[in-house]
């Protein structure tokens, strides 16, 4: 012990020496890429790996290399005597982004590489419009945006593709803020499509002058008939100078009404892909803009603006559904007829789960009706709805990831969202009784019992203490199964012996019992109780299918009454406990919890 002593002493006193001599900006410097390399190596920092990291972080230490290098290998050293948890202890209080770091590289390592990818040139982004709240489809797109972007040292942008104001709604932006920081997305760049808008309208008068789109007057029956034809119009025949004056009647307020007018692409009328078939580019919307009010009536659509906004915006990777995949053809035309910088196009499945949509046009008829609470009602696969139910962003995160960048249509159930929340779920949450649709239990012979329950049956939480009298609570479905002569044993407590059950007033059954000791005897149903001397009335809602059959379920919501034990009168909202037999829940309101799923 002596000996281990002093050379600790020796160490410590050499450690100080040479941090002495270095500046405490380099030695915090160090220090991070020393405990960060030895994270990602099982405890043990590699001196030449932490000093190239430095060097990468800050080239200027190049030159002062030599006084730098005894003191670097002086912290690893230091570093590599550390257990573990003393290194994890060290990076949660120091330099939490390593943890960050660490956490999107195991993310990263399950994506596909990126064609023609050049590290530290990637740029991705993320383009919702606002005209809903965000769902788990675009948690998908958002996750894998962000995660090839860091994958390569890159940067995201987050683009709101707002060009068509009589979908989108101020409030929309916001929801869709909230969404990605309660996921962790974090966006190099925040922007909106309707800031461009004079390049767009710039855009649109070299396409008119050059001949490659024409400012269409046909009845918008008319256009759709043609286009499912293949047959050109007669606006198209034009001249560049006539479709100069009729688009800038578009844009005038006194000149053409909604549906007066169209901008279209000369494309191939004849075209196998309909997509090509002159397809409309911009159009007249009178409805006020939530951020730019009534500055601008002509709004391209996204087929116009979202090529554009990328190759501008310097994307270099451009992810998306599969859905648009036949529009690829109009993408490229577009950019090509404009002389912009051609980006990567990558398609993957759209994501829906079993028994619900994601679809906006579905789900805004139910929120308008009253059928569901809300953009947060926990049926919902909307982000603020999976929040609201108790799901971690985390296991949202590991969920979509786990699904890849696949194009096969999958349609996932919910059980396996589920399965990943519980894995971590499990070992966070606290456990209590909850009791539903209750029975009255009288046990005669019971002695007094302060009843010593652990809150985690692995993890150091602590205990609560409940005291008992011979009457409890117990779930009318264990309860029905138990008749005169069956033994039972209370989790935690002791056994019971049923000697009858009489009928009680609307309550339902009264169950008499009879204390038959404490010794654990194998195959005795145990069950969960709460004490008649004290509990919580507490209400849980209980999501199923929102969608069967496509039709709105009306069964989609079960509200289950029961009791609680009286501890649980000091939950607040947003705790997640595990019911024990029951389920893992959030506390939504005093007395009111959201069961999250079994």
């Amino acid at each position: 012990m002596c000996r281990s002593f002093f050379n600790s002493l020796i160490a410590a006193i050499f450690v100080s020496f040479w941090l002495a001599l270095t500046d405490a900006a380099i030695e915090n410097l160090i220090r991070k890429h020393a405990l960060a390399n030895a994270y990602r190596h099982e405890g043990k920092a590699d001196l030449g790996a932490v000093v190239s990291k430095i060097i990468a972080e800050q080239p200027d230490i190049r030159s002062k290399i030599r006084e730098v290098m005894p003191a670097a290998k002086v912290v690893v050293q230091e570093v590599n005597r550390m257990s573990p948890a003393e290194q994890q202890l060290q990076i949660e209080d120091l330099f939490p982004d390593i943890l960050e770091v660490q956490e999107k590289r195991v993310e990263e390592r399950r994506l596909p590489a990126l064609s023609n990818a050049v590290e530290g040139k990637v740029v991705t982004r993320f383009p919702p419009e606002p005209n809903g709240y965000p769902h788990i489809g675009h948690a998908k797109a958002a996750v894998i945006d962000e995660t090839y972007a860091r994958m390569y040292n890159g940067r995201l942008i987050l683009r709101f593709d707002d060009t068509n104001p009589a979908k989108e709604q101020l409030d929309y932006y916001k929801a869709i803020k909230d969404g990605l920081d309660w996921l962790g997305v974090k966006p190099d760049l925040v922007k909106n499509s309707s800031d461009d808008m004079a390049r767009f309208y710039g855009y649109a008068e070299q396409m008119i002058s050059s001949g490659h789109a024409y400012a269409c007057t046909c009845q918008p029956d008319v256009v759709k008939q043609n286009r499912s034809e293949g047959k050109e119009c007669a606006c198209r025949s034009l001249s560049p100078d006539e479709h100069l004056q009729r688009w800038r009647r578009m844009l005038d307020a006194q000149g053409y009404k909604m549906n007066e007018a169209f901008l279209r692409v000369k494309g191939d009328m004849q075209s196998l892909n309909t997509a090509l078939r002159d397809p409309t580019l911009f159009r007249i919307i009178e409805a006020a803009h939530p951020l730019k009010d009534k500055k601008y009536r002509v709004w391209p659509t996204y087929d116009f603006a979202g090529p554009i906004e990328d190759s501008i915006d310097g994307v270099t990777h451009a992810l998306r559904t599969k859905e648009y995949e036949l529009r690829d053809a109009l993408y490229f035309l577009i950019l090509k007829t404009l002389g912009l910088r051609l980006p990567e196009l990558i398609e993957f499945s759209r994501l829906e789960l079993r028994g619900t949509t994601v679809s906006k046009r579905k789900l805004q008829p139910l929120i308008r009706d009253g059928l569901v609470e809300g953009w947060d009602d926990p049926r919902l696969p909307t982000l603020t709805a999976l929040r609201r139910r108790g799901f971690l962003p985390e296991a949202v995160r590991e969920f979509v990831l786990s699904l890849g960048v696949s194009k096969a249509e999958s349609e996932p159930d919910w059980a396996l969202l589920e399965s990943v929340n519980r894995k971590m779920l499990d070992p966070l949450v606290r456990r209590y009784f909850f009791v539903p649709d209750p029975v009255r239990l009288e046990v005669a012979g019971a002695p007094e019992v302060k009843a010593i329950l652990k809150l985690h049956p692995e993890k150091n939480f602590g205990e609560r203490v409940i005291e008992t009298r011979g009457a409890f609570y117990i779930p009318r479905e264990d309860a029905e199964k138990l008749k005169q002569g069956d033994s039972l044993r209370l989790l935690g407590l002791y056994n019971v012996e049923i000697e009858h059950s009489l009928p009680a007033s609307e309550e339902g059954l009264l169950l008499k019992g009879r204390y038959a000791g404490e010794d654990l005897r194998e195959g005795l149903p145990k069950i969960q109780w709460v004490s008649a001397d004290s509990y919580r009335e507490f209400t849980v809602w209980v999501t199923l299918p929102l969608i069967v059959d496509n039709e709105f379920n009306k069964e989609s919501l079960k509200i289950v009454k029961g009791f609680a034990e009286a501890a649980c009168g000091d939950l607040k909202p947003d705790d997640k406990v595990q019911f024990i037999r029951f389920g893992f829940c959030r506390i939504d309101s005093p007395g009111l919890a959201i069961l999250t799923h079994r």
